[in-house]
């Protein structure tokens, strides 16, 4: 089960159809709306720009249900909104042995002992307190009995960075620290990427003027007492690569109501949203849209709205 409020943007975005399908005559330009698969894992934003997706479009909007917020509360900010995202797998070899004679083996499992705590340090001791990085380390396998020491450990993680540079720094000193780690432990690593299985996700950055444009929106749809700015999230998101190529406005719409029971986090058994949030999100999708297209006259072009990817 993958339970992160889909059905409920693809809902939002049908309904948005609809609106500006009877609001036709009034478009000054074209809407394309984009329905992707993949968002996750699959980085199916990276395949939709390839099939051309966004062509001839100027400008793309998209949102994310937010459990943790009011139905009804729209949170964006201009920038950076939330973090580049990647993987990384790593193979320590060293020599097994009995553990009661340590001497005659290469203990690959200090090793990866070394190389994890040292991996914290690339946050602790190399970044900047002000700037947000996270490296975290989230599997270790090795061995399957309590007196051997195996031939190997294999350890695996995420890392997550606001800007691109942030994010190639840490992934060349996440490899350079498990080799060194382990040379210093007399064994040997491999470290991979794992770009192939799960692309490398960049930031998603709201261009400035495509941000002003969904507070303006916003506060007419929901209220500006319901407008909020965003804290930046560390958890990846695919929509990231349309930011990339065109400027985007990305916002995050809250469904909580604790009488619905849409209280939950999502990627749990017990999420579910506030259907109340369906016609809000419609109209705000449609208007920014309309809007877009009818008051930025200098640039007729099309204008965009995605159902996008979820939070990873």
């Amino acid at each position: 089960m993958h339970a992160c409020g889909h059905d409920g943007h693809v809902t939002m975005l049908l309904g948005a159809a609809k609106i500006l399908q009877e609001r036709r005559p009034m478009l000054q330009g074209t809407v394309v709306l984009i329905f992707q698969p993949a968002e996750e894992a699959g980085a199916g934003a990276k395949r939709m720009i390839k099939d051309g997706a966004l062509e001839n479009v100027e400008a793309i909007f998209g949102m994310h249900l937010a459990y943790d917020y009011p139905t009804g509360t729209v949170l964006s900010k201009p920038g950076p909104l939330t973090a580049g995202c990647g993987f990384f797998k790593a193979v320590i070899t060293g020599k097994g042995g009995h553990a009661a004679l340590p001497e005659l083996a290469i203990d690959p499992i200090v090793s990866a002992s070394a190389s994890i705590v040292s991996l914290q340090h690339l946050i602790s001791r190399e970044t900047n307190p002000l700037e947000s990085k996270v490296v975290t380390v989230t599997t270790s396998r090795g061995g399957d009995a309590f007196n051997v020491i195996p031939d190997s450990v294999t350890i695996s993680g995420t890392f997550r960075a606001f800007s691109n540079e942030s994010f190639y720094n840490l992934k060349q000193r996440i490899e350079e620290i498990i080799v060194g780690q382990s040379l210093v432990q007399r064994c040997t690593a491999t470290v991979e990427f794992l770009e192939k299985e799960y692309p490398f996700i960049p930031p998603t950055v709201n261009d400035q003027i495509m941000h002003d444009h969904v507070c303006k929106v916003a506060a007419d749809i929901v209220g500006a007492h319901n407008l909020k700015i965003a804290t930046p999230l560390m958890p990846g998101e695919d929509f990231a690569f349309y930011t990339e190529v065109i400027p985007a406005g990305f916002f995050l719409f809250g469904m909580k109501d604790e009488t619905r029971g849409s209280v939950h986090a999502p990627h749990t058994s017990l999420f579910t949203i506030d259907e109340n949030v369906l016609p809000l999100g419609a109209a705000m999708h449609a208007a920014l849209a309309e809007r877009y297209l009818n008051e930025v006259k200098s640039r007729p072009s099309q204008s965009s709205v995605a159902d996008t990817s979820i939070l990873q």
